[in-house]
Parts: structure tokens; sequence; C-alpha cells
């Protein structure tokens, strides 16, 4: 063979159509198309956005299957970016034909993307979700009776170096440079206001400052420490089967304890949307959610709450509150500290731990790149529902998202593994059945000699084994030497 060597050729004014570069398709791309087509999942996206587009009027936009898809590519493929999605819709070919592109076709620009989110208003993309959601409860996946709250913080796309004062509008330098001249610093230079930055006590709230890039985001301290602008996401996830019934992006200052009720009464109205009967009947969250209020108005729409309660000095007082406060918290802290109540404690911090690093994590959605909370939920809802959708591959084909089979070396490896672990513990258990008529020889004869038996055994637990069947300790592994496997002898000592 001939050593190939690199040349710059020109471009080709005419090409055959059996000449052009096929993409011979991802395995999971295709079988998710065939999930969607199987639930006509265009066309029910078709309908519900043609009233916010004019018939006959323009030319013919994105269809808004192309535009879900892509959303849905952003999940799978672990990019968080608009700018990114658009990239690797024109540089996959599988992705391409995922969305049903032509080669001669180009892909979506990101620009393109921002103006049909714009367009389409977030009940538009609820509906969506919503539509997964009955696909999920057709597989069997929605259950609905045990569910469990939990929020995570995100980083918004804005700076902290960028925020301002909401009276006055000044920045970090000039808030400084005025408190120094109000302090008796004359004319201070930046070496002057950073020694004053430095001693002045700090305290930045959200009262006094926000983002002028993004005004809806919050000061607010992340999962790893550090303080910045961001939103807060909040799960309601099904503790039988991970499903996602609610999710949202709320304002970083919102306490955890508002929301609970208002996240589960959202779960049951898309389980309702999505046709199910099943009803919310436990919900369990962590210690941030506890608060009378919220335990009694489970209470009051019947609910049994399981949330830890946080440690406190002295004992809670009652005077001045309804009697059902009261009730509500003794009655959440009876059902927590038993065995039940620990058990979906535990599952809590699995299952919804699990979803938060599906979506925020592997799925790209840590950093928000979209500014305003309902643009930001726009996204979310579809990484949701994506989330669903994996749920629902991984029941009918196995595999759950499309990195799965970059690994398929190490699957059949693990499979092989498991076959033939599976096969040697059958194979040894055979094998004890067998030798255990000739062991009893064996015992007979190491008794007729008053000699000891060597034994050679596979493991230190087939060892004591076959020294229980000769009549030694079943510990006494000294005499066990290294073997075959499972190739077992026996003979006195002489």
């Amino acid at each position: 063979m001939a050593l190939g060597k690199h040349e710059d050729r020109s471009g080709e004014f005419w090409i055959a159509t059996a000449d052009l570069a096929k993409s011979e398709g991802h395995p999971f791309y295709q079988r998710l198309n065939e999930v969607l087509r199987g639930a006509e999942f265009d066309r029910y996206v078709e309908g519900l956005c043609a009233p916010y587009y004019s018939d006959g009027v323009g030319r013919p936009g994105i269809p808004p299957g192309v535009y879900f898809r892509m959303l849905l590519v952003g999940y799978f493929e672990g990019i968080g970016s608009q700018r990114g999605i658009a990239w690797r819709a024109n540089d996959s070919l599988s992705v391409r034909e995922f969305l049903g592109l032509r080669l001669t076709e180009r892909g979506a620009d990101h620009s393109s993307m921002t103006v049909i989110r714009k367009r389409l208003p977030f009940r538009v993309h609820e509906q969506v979700f919503e539509k997964v959601l009955s696909m999920a409860r057709e597989a069997g996946l929605v259950r609905g009776k045990r569910i469990a709250v939990d929020s995570t913080t995100l980083e918004a796309n804005a700076a902290m170096r960028g925020i301002v004062r909401r009276a006055s509008g000044e920045d970090w330098k000039a808030y400084v440079k005025r408190l120094a001249k109000e302090a008796g610093i004359e004319d201070p230079t930046d070496e002057d206001l950073r020694k004053f930055d430095r001693k002045r006590k700090k305290k930045v709230s959200n009262e006094d400052w926000e983002s002028p890039t993004d005004p809806e985001s919050r000061i607010m301290k992340m999962k790893d420490g550090r303080t910045r602008l961001g939103y807060k996401a909040e799960h309601a996830v099904d503790l039988d089967t991970e499903v996602i019934l609610s999710s949202a992006i709320q304002s970083g200052d919102q306490g955890d304890a508002d929301s609970m009720v208002g996240r589960v009464i959202e779960a049951q109205v898309n389980m309702v949307r999505a046709g199910s009967d099943a009803s919310i009947r436990e919900v369990t969250a962590d210690k941030g959610y506890h608060k009378a209020e919220g335990l009694a108005a489970c209470e009051h729409f019947r609910l049994r709450t399981y949330v830890p309660e946080r440690k406190a000095r002295g004992r809670r007082r009652w005077k001045g509150k309804p009697a059902s406060f009261q009730a509500a918290v003794y009655g959440n802290g009876r059902r927590t500290l038993g065995a039940y109540g620990r058990r979906l404690q535990r599952l809590r911090s699995e299952k919804i731990e699990r979803s938060f690093a599906h979506l925020y994590e592997t799925g790209g959605g840590r950093r928000v790149w979209i500014r305003g909370v309902e643009e930001a939920c726009k996204r979310n809802v579809i990484h949701a529902a994506a989330h669903n959708l994996g749920l629902i591959m991984r029941k009918r084909f196995g595999v759950g998202t499309p990195r799965v089979l970059q690994g398929a070396a190490a699957l059949i490896y693990v499979l092989f593994s498991t076959v033939s672990s599976i096969l040697r513990r059958c194979f040894s258990v055979f094998t004890r059945n067998r030798f255990s008529r000739a062991f009893s020889l064996v015992r007979k004869t190491a008794a007729a000699y008053r000699k000891r038996v060597v034994v050679y055994a596979g493991s230190r637990r087939e060892a004591a084994f076959f020294n229980r069947l000769i009549g030694q300790h079943p510990n006494d592994t000294s005499l066990c030497t290294p073997p075959s496997l499972y190739i077992y002898h026996c003979f006195p000592i002489g």
C-alpha cells in the first residue's frame, strides 16, 4: 500500500448525489425519532405553535419539531449554550439526521433559536413537557403517589463586578469612592480605595444591589460556597420512577419553604393534564422546607409530609398561632422519625439529586446562558422533558442517553464479566454437590490414617466448606494452597 499524502484540493463544481457523505445514524437518536413519531410529536407541536405564526406571510420559519429537537440535543449532548447547539447541529451528520435536515439544508442559527423562543410563550413549552409526561404515563412511568421536592442553585449569565446600586445606579467603585470621601479621604487613588474597601464592613444585599444585564438574577451563595448572581431551580420527582413531575426556575432569594406547596400542586396539575388518575399522597423534602404554614397547608390538602425539622433552641411556642400549625408540625415529626420516614429520606437524596446531576451537570444546565426567569424556564422545562424521554428510552431500549453507546465495548465487557461470574458460581455449586460424596470417603481416609488433609480450594469460603466436610475447623485455611480454578485435590499428609 502506497503512502497517502494530504494535498489542498479545490472544490468540485458539480457533485453527484450518490457521492455525498451519508451518516450511518446514531442508534439512540434513531430510536428516539421512532418514539416521537409514534406519539405524533411533530404534528402536536405544530398545532401548538400555529397561532403564533402568520399563514402565507413571509418565508417559512424553522419547523417547531426541529426547534424542540435542538433543545433535546442540548440536553443529551451536554451543551449549555444555543451557539453550541447550533454548531453541533451543523457539524454532526447523525444529529442532522435526527433533526430531519437534508445535506443541502443549513441548520438553524443560534439567533433563529432566540427569535423562536421569544415568539413562543412559556405555556407552549409547558404543554410540550405535558405531552412527554403523557408518553411516560403510557409507558407506565408515572405513579404519582410519593414525590420528593428539592432545589439547587444555578449560575446566571451576569458578573458580580457589574452590579450597581438600585437607588443611585452607582457601580461598586463609584460607591466605595463616595464612602471614602464621606470618611474624610480627599481625592482617593485606586490603592486608597482598595485599602479602604478591605477595612470596612461589607454587606451586599439584593435590596440595594442589582445586575444591569440581568435584573431578575439575585446575589446568592452557590453550592460550592462562591457568591454569585444566580437563580434557584426546583424539582418535584416521582420517587418510584424518577420521572420529573414539575420543574421551575425561580428567583434566587425566594425561600424553599414558601414554594413547596405550589410545587406539589403544579405536579398534581401536570399529572392530570397528562391523563393520569393518580393523586399525590406523600411528600418528602429536606429540612429547608420545614415551616409550620407549609406543613399545615399540606395537611389541608390531605398530604402526608416527611420533612425533617431544623435544630432549634428550646421549645416551640404556639401561643397566638392556629391549632392546625401545631398538629401539622407534631404529626410531621412523628412520621419523619419513623422507619418509613427515614427510608423516604434516603430515597429523596438518591432520586432527586440524580435528576439535578442529569439536568445541570451532564445536561449542561448549571449555568443559565439565557437572561430572565421566564426565558430560563422555557429552556429548563424542555430539559426536564428530555430527562423524562431518557427514562422512556431506558425502559424500552435499555439506553437512556446517546453517550452510553459510546462505551459499547466497555458495556460488552461488563456483560461478559457478569455472565461469566454467574456461570462460575453455578459451576461452583455443581462441583460442591458432585464432590460431596467423594469427600465422605476422604474424611474416612483421613480418620483411618489420622492425618490432616491438604485442600486445594478456589477461595477462603470454599476452603471453609471443604474443611467442614473433612472434619477440620472451618477457619483453618493454613493448609489451603492457591489452586487452579475450581479444581480440587485432597490427599493425606504423610
